[in-house]
């Protein structure tokens, strides 16, 4: 994997959408609860947003151990 900004940009990227997701799954979870004849939507939507937040946990836990980048200023390779 590289030890790059725009990896772990990427992930970062990755797991605000994932967030979004299961925000959005919240939400119509929520709305279809409250609506008469949605009730059979609740379960569903509410599984889905789990799995939404489930998969930016793993997003966030990857990018907690990827290294750092490298600092592109630094000219010294020994350091």
């Amino acid at each position: 994997m590289p030890n790059d900004p725009t990896t772990q940009q990427q992930y970062v990227a990755l797991a605000w959408n994932a967030v979004s997701r299961a925000a959005q799954m919240a939400r119509q979870a929520e709305d279809a609860a409250n609506q008469r004849g949605r009730q059979d939507q609740v379960a569903p939507l509410a599984a889905a947003g789990a799995l939404w937040a489930d998969t930016a946990r793993a997003y966030v836990a990857i990018l907690a151990v990827l290294p750092e980048p490298a600092d592109p200023t630094d000219t010294d390779p020994e350091a």
